[in-house]
């Protein structure tokens, strides 16, 4: 019998789920479908998702956790720092992402480690929420293609709609209620093989980018019953 992935967490991972499982399962409404792919995959995983609002982490880990697929995020290396919290996400064994410094690349490392053991690394792979005026997802950063390149692991992709109306993107907000709906949308993992031979380089990582975000769209389109615009954004962190 298969041991649930979920029995193997750390006490820090179960105090979350305790205190935060209850709220999520009441205080939203929930549209979640392509997660069983992540269940029937007997090896370790990427999700890949966009970005729209501080409260969409607790989307992705509660549609992760239900599919028996509890994430391991990248979470940016201040967070470890904050009292109560830090502790917390140390002890769940979230990964810590240091930016523009000499150990940056600790995290693909981490991240890598832990596909290994057969874990779901979740990631967002814009590296912010998005810019977009009208939320729809942006260029990607290099981190979620290059860790599904050099691990060969399937990398998911996952659009989420729904986190934006209980809480903006960078609006200082949070409205429960009346209870919103929750999309959430796995796709199938996106093809690499093709490129799994050739150097890691900035011309093959763009290229599985595009496809990656490609995917994000697509699913994030079909929620919304949009059509998404033809150019995609690409945000820098040194733009006004």
């Amino acid at each position: 019998m298969r041991v649930s992935r979920s029995s193997r967490l750390g006490v820090g991972y179960r105090i979350a789920v305790i205190l935060l499982w209850p709220f999520l399962r009441t205080a939203v409404r929930w549209d979640i479908r392509g997660t069983e792919q992540l269940t029937e995959e007997q090896r370790g995983v990427i999700v890949a998702a966009n970005h729209l609002s501080w409260f969409d982490p607790l989307v992705l880990s509660f549609a992760l956790w239900r599919a028996d697929r509890p994430p391991r995020f990248l979470a940016k290396e201040p967070l470890f720092r904050v009292p109560i919290v830090g502790p917390i996400i140390k002890d769940a064994g979230q990964i810590p992402v240091y930016r523009e410094t000499k150990d940056a690349a600790n995290a693909i490392r981490d991240a890598l480690t832990a596909l290994d053991r057969g874990e779901c690394v979740a990631v967002y792979p814009e590296g912010t929420m998005t810019r977009d005026p009208d939320l729809w997802p942006m260029s990607a950063k290099t981190g979620a293609v290059r860790m599904a390149l050099m691990s060969g692991s399937p990398l998911f992709p996952m659009a989420q709609w729904g986190p934006q109306e209980v809480m903006a993107p960078y609006v200082k907000q949070f409205r429960i209620l009346p209870r919103k709906t929750m999309h959430v949308r796995v796709g199938e993992p996106v093809d690499l093989t093709d490129l799994l031979d050739r150097p890691v380089d900035a011309l093959t990582m763009r290229e599985a980018g595009d496809r990656l975000m490609d995917a994000i769209t697509s699913l994030l389109a079909e929620i919304r019953q949009e059509e998404p615009p033809s150019t995609r954004m690409v945000f820098r962190r040194d733009s006004p």
